[in-house]
């Protein structure tokens, strides 16, 4: 019998020997090392040498017959039997060969070396149950006298209340597992980083992303959630193009860290210099999706993994490897679909949104599970943060709420898991969270959480993969909100019709884009207060102002374009109204005051003015970022509001000067056609453009003279006047004479399925249409073309 085991010696085949956890780190260092991948060297106990030392003595007889009948709801019978367990596991001596086999491979790492000790149970890290966190993990630990002890605890950790609890929710039985203590090399991440990667995302299962959170110190705070970390998505294809596959980061509060001392940790306040710094440099984000990709490959299945950077050196270091537990099981297409009702509530707290479902219940705010007595089922948890201490507590919730924590965080892994909705990272949650009152967790609206006061009616629409019947044209989706972009990529679609850029400059940026440039240039001409707020927007970006600007934007359209790739997505550049421009920081002394906004300073009479140029530049230079730099060429440009044939000219002109010239690189231009010009010259613009994008709200306006935002004459604002579709009807047909594409994004086809059947009559190529109303749209449209109404 071996009673201990190199890590370098172990495979897979050694699972049942040394658990999921130690058996996967031993197959990293055998078969990864070739690839690049780094990881601490060190020893295994076997689940043998475990089983030996608790049949010592009869230990294993007492211990089963202990836990027989134990009524795990209980809170005290559970505590009182998991305390005495562990009591007789550490006061048992350990086999003299087990702990002779301890020291000789202590011995070989090298004089009082800094070890950690973690847990690797024999059913642990299995692809249908997560056991993350379960037992205890010990860092720091120097000495052999003191390894001997904390392997003794990590024994006796196996009978933790949350252990013993877990495993009788999940069936497995307690004499069936066994454990394996992992003795690791510590790696210098106290002065260095840590984190956790995910190979998909995390929230929707899409696969092409590889998530990585991260914090200064030792990766236990982002693990536990007790740190709000930086987020990082890498995109597979990009990595694998040898392209620039950072596709969007966000800046983590990182308030604490966890460092090392001389007889173990502490956590610290991290400086205020770290926290305003992403603690991993693009280059190291990238090198750790090379790592991620190796190992999903190695394994063919997507996982999660711990990582930690030597601050001495500088290397990555990948420290764990488990199989994710929830969304790689998730079946794409289907599911439940959550939807909040109309409502006008400000949220009291807004955080990180884990999954995307919505939940309603009494607010119960907890300060450790002690209180686990007032938490009645279907109350909504509000806590600092969890660990596996609250699972008990979070089995009853509706919803759950933290103050600290990130999307890997122990609360987010357990609400996946559970399918509760949980809104991690809030930072305040328990003060503005009144215990006793009625509230709403949303996490059904993109990437931020909301809590809002009272009950807002929601709907949960449940649907299945099913064969949808062909159509003759295309049905594509609009999409704004880059949260939500791999969630929607999940429909059937061909691609984005409509991806507005103001969303991503008002919701990321919030900046005038030439305020940030005289930010760099001439400070002195912004306002004191404006000068503060957007010293507060630019934390985390060294490279300044510009760059700023053109990576928050190049991210959020390359998060659309990769949930979307292959399939075309068509950005509108931007298409605010000199009102709107002007609601963004700094904004009111760069911006005219016109009487009527929605005629005036917009579209392609802004880009091609001298006044705005620079802040245009910014915006090609971001696409040029996306199509070139990140290989994400199915994004194609549409260009809004052109009102005359030399605004075209001028336009492409502009584009042509800035590097998107029409056709070079495959690169599309499009017209929005939403002038009554636009339809009546539609010849001429299609010579110059790659086709149509029909924009039927503005088309409709400027055609029945109908203010839209007017409320005393919104009965005549109607997409289906025959006026309009007259209109429609020559922008159609003259790009079906020319061979040019032509497609609507506009409100009208998912409001109107009349006038989408209408549409496919007349031969369009494609409707872009709001997610919520896609697959409507699209029964509706083949039960007209079935009753031979059209195509």
């Amino acid at each position: 019998m071996s009673w201990v085991i190199d890590l370098a010696d172990l495979t897979m085949n050694d699972v049942a020997e040394t658990g999921g956890k130690n058996a996967s780190l031993g197959e990293l260092l055998g078969q990864l090392g070739a690839a690049g991948v780094r990881v601490p060297g060190g020893f295994a106990t076997t689940a043998s040498a475990f089983r030996t030392f608790l049949a010592r003595d009869g230990l294993d007889a007492r211990i089963k017959d202990r836990l027989a009948g134990l009524d795990i709801n209980d809170i005290e019978a559970l505590r009182a039997a998991g305390r005495e367990v562990r009591g007789w596991i550490e006061a048992a001596p350990l086999p003299a060969e087990l702990e002779d086999a301890i020291r000789e491979h202590y011995a070989k790492l090298g004089e009082d070396v800094p070890v950690a000790v973690r847990s690797s149970a024999t059913a642990e890290d299995l692809p249908e149950a997560s056991f993350a966190g379960q037992q205890e993990t010990f860092l720091n630990v120097r000495g052999i006298d003191a390894l001997l002890q904390r392997v003794r605890e990590c024994f006796a950790s196996l009978y933790n209340d949350r252990a013993i609890a877990y495993r009788v929710h999940n069936g497995f039985a307690h004499d069936e597992v066994a454990l394996s203590a992992g003795v690791q090399r510590m790696v210098r991440s106290d002065i260095g980083a840590s984190g956790v990667i995910f190979t998909l995302d995390t929230e929707t299962g899409f696969r092409d992303a590889v998530f990585i959170t991260g914090a200064w110190g030792l990766g236990e705070t982002v693990v536990q959630g007790s740190v709000n970390p930086d987020e990082y998505q890498v995109y597979k294809p990009a990595l694998a193009a040898g392209k620039r596959a950072v596709i969007g980061r966000t800046l983590g509060t990182k308030a604490i860290r966890m460092v090392l001392t001389e007889d173990g940790t502490q956590t610290e306040d991290t400086p205020e210099e770290l926290r305003r710094r992403f603690c991993l440099s693009d280059a190291d984000a990238e090198q750790l999706g090379r790592f991620a990709v190796a190992i999903e490959q190695h394994y063919g299945r997507p996982m999660d993994i711990e990582w930690a950077q030597d601050g001495e050196t500088g290397e990555l270091f990948i420290v764990q490897a488990r199989p994710e537990t929830v969304e790689s099981r998730v079946e794409v297409g289907g599911g439940e679909t959550y939807r909040l009702g109309e409502h006008d509530v400000e949220p009291l707290v807004t955080g990180r949104a884990i999954g995307s479902r919505i939940g309603s219940g009494v607010v119960r705010v907890l300060e450790s599970p002690d209180e686990m007595h007032r938490m009645e089922e279907g109350d909504i948890l509000v806590a600092d943060m969890t660990d596996p201490d609250w699972e008990p507590i979070m089995k009853r919730a509706a919803a759950i709420v933290t103050n600290r924590g990130g999307r890997t965080c122990h609360a987010a892994i357990i609400a996946r898991e559970m399918g509760v909705p949980a809104v991690v990272g809030c930072g305040d949650a328990t003060e503005k969270l009144s215990d006793g009152f009625e509230a709403t967790v949303s996490c059904a609206e993109g990437d931020d959480g909301y809590v809002y006061p009272g009950h807002i009616p929601f709907e949960v629409e449940q649907a299945s993969p099913e064969e949808l019947p062909e159509l003759p044209l295309k049905l594509m989706l609009n999409v704004a909100n880059p949260g939500r972009a791999y969630a929607f990529s999940q429909l059937p679609h061909a691609g984005i019709g409509l991806a507005r850029l103001e969303f991503i400059i008002n919701g990321t940026i919030g900046v005038h884009p030439l305020a940030l440039l005289d930010y760099a240039e001439d400070p002195q001409r912004l306002e004191p207060a404006v000068r503060e707020r957007i010293a507060e927007r630019l934390h985390g970006f060294d490279d300044g102002p510009r760059e700023f600007f053109v990576r928050k934007l190049s991210e959020g359209l390359a998060t659309l374009a990769a949930a979307f790739a292959p399939e075309p997505v068509i950005v509108r550049l931007s298409d605010f109204k000199s009102n709107e421009y002007a609601h963004l920081i700094g904004g009111t002394g760069y911006e005219p005051e016109e009487e009527n906004p929605m005629l005036g300073f917009r579209g392609a009479s802004r880009y091609r003015a001298s006044v705005f140029r620079p802040a245009f530049a910014m915006e090609c230079e971001a696409l040029r970022r996306v199509r070139d730099e990140m290989g994400l060429d199915n994004v194609q440009i549409m260009v809004p509001f052109v009102r005359t044939l030399k605004e075209a000219d001028d336009v492409l002109q502009v584009l042509e000067e800035e590097g998107l010239k029409r056709g070079e690189n495959g690169l599309k231009v499009v017209m929005m056609c939403e002038i009554p010009s636009n339809a009546l010259l539609a010849d001429a613009f299609l010579e110059r453009f790659d086709g149509f994008s029909i924009g039927s709200n503005d088309l409709t306006q400027l055609t029945l003279g109908v203010d839209r935002d007017s409320g005393l004459v919104a009965d005549s604002f109607d997409e289906r006047d025959e006026a309009v579709k007259q209109l429609l009807a020559l922008a159609i047909h003259a790009a079906r004479r020319k061979d040019k594409y032509v497609g609507i994004c506009g409100q009208a086809p998912s409001d109107y399925p009349e006038l989408a059947g209408w549409l496919m009559e007349q031969g369009i190529d494609s409707l872009s249409l709001n997610p919520d109303a896609l697959i409507s749209t699209w029964k509706s449209l083949a039960q007209l073309r079935q009753a031979g109404g059209g195509g």
